[in-house]
């Protein structure tokens, strides 16, 4: 794959095209993962290492991302979410599976051949402190996507860089500043520009506020959510925060030690959950009313989270499950459609009173069904 043709954006920068297929429209499918797996390699020894044990980071991880959508990925810290993210951005190469995206695999390009890839699908990173290099100035760090795939003369970048702080919100006179001189929602903001330097079609939010003070965490949401709606961009929202999560996605991703239990349209979610660990989730959200607070059921889950490297056999959230049956030992749950708007869930035992329809198999068009 090579960069064979270029466009001309508005302001006047040339920028590479993919070669691979048509341009994806609103609605269409985006980004396919397909048996994601990554499993990371536990050696011993000193002279000689050799591998004693793999953690399961990721697990046949099935899912698809339509332009425009924003699909949430919630779980416990440990569970995969951030792997799986570092995954399908090809930061790890995948195990097993396929990671595709605008029709082509990508899991197994070369790094030469990933270059034109980087432009269509960026990352924001969790740290807004770490993620940017504390030696250069702003305007260097915003800039070096738009140098790095040759992207207009040296006036073309300086112009573009000058653009994207306006659109984020912050003055292009900072372009001269180092990242220390700013406040962590301020980075978060260069993080957010740099990212949208070389207009990618989807980003990757890996945990965005959740090392921000609350009072600056919704202008960050806000943020990218009216970016959303200029750009047309398309997000996967990593988060452990429910609320962050359900102001901003169309779709919502469970996962639960390396695995996907549930995914459900957002709203649908929150008032029918199916599987009990996104119940148990869902009761530790606060209630801002202290009268419905109390009237509320807690779920504490009892144990503590499975080790990765030798996860329970059958379904992995057997051990802290209060409904867990002997067949959750013995057989791991498959994902089963919940009603006919592409609500999924892996349990024995649904907590949703309505019978389950056929499970969702590999010939079907996609493992989660279409969005709501």
């Amino acid at each position: 794959m090579t960069d064979s043709a270029s466009t001309e954006s508005s302001d006047g920068i040339s920028l590479p095209v993919l070669d691979e297929g048509p341009e994806v429209s609103a609605g269409e499918v985006l980004l396919q993962a397909e048996h994601v797996t990554k499993y990371f390699p536990i050696r011993s020894g000193i002279l000689v290492q050799r591998q004693i044990a793999q953690v399961h980071a990721v697990d046949d991880v099935s899912f698809e991302l339509r332009a425009g959508e924003t699909l949430g990925l919630v779980g416990e810290s440990g569970c995969g979410k951030s792997t799986l993210a570092r995954c399908i951005a090809r930061l790890h190469d995948v195990t097993r599976g396929t990671v595709i995206f605008e029709g082509t695999d990508i899991s197994t390009l070369s790094r030469r051949e990933l270059r034109p890839v980087r432009r269509e699908l960026q990352m924001v990173f969790q740290d807004p402190y770490a993620s940017l290099n504390p030696r250069k100035r702003v305007g260097a760090i915003i800039a070096d996507p738009l140098r790095i795939h040759h992207a207009g003369s040296r006036e073309q970048i300086q112009q573009r860089v000058a653009e994207l702080l306006e659109l984020v919100g912050l003055s292009p006179e900072h372009v001269n500043r180092y990242p220390h001189e700013f406040s962590g929602g301020q980075r978060q903001r260069i993080g957010v520009a740099r990212a949208l330097a070389l207009k990618p079609k989807l980003i990757i939010a890996d945990e965005p506020v959740s090392a921000l003070d609350v009072s600056i965490r919704a202008q960050v949401i806000n943020l990218l959510d009216d970016l959303q709606d200029e750009l047309g961009l398309t997000y996967i929202v990593i988060a452990h925060d429910l609320g962050v999560v359900r102001h901003v996605s169309d779709r919502i991703a469970v996962m639960y030690l390396g695995k996907i239990v549930e995914i459900s349209p957002a709203e649908e979610l929150y008032k029918r959950p199916v599987h009990p660990y996104t119940e148990a989730l869902l009761s530790a959200v606060p209630v801002p009313d202290p009268d419905l607070a109390e009237t509320r059921q807690r779920i504490v889950l009892e144990g503590d989270v499975p080790s990765p490297i030798a996860p329970p056999s059958g379904c992995r959230f057997h051990p802290r499950c209060r409904y867990a049956t002997e067949i959750c030992k013995v057989e791991e749950p498959p994902l089963v459609r919940h009603g006919g708007t592409g609500h999924v869930a892996a349990c024995h035992h649904p907590l949703s009173a309505a019978a389950p329809e056929v499970p969702v198999t590999a010939d079907e068009s996609r493992p989660t069904g279409a969005p709501a």
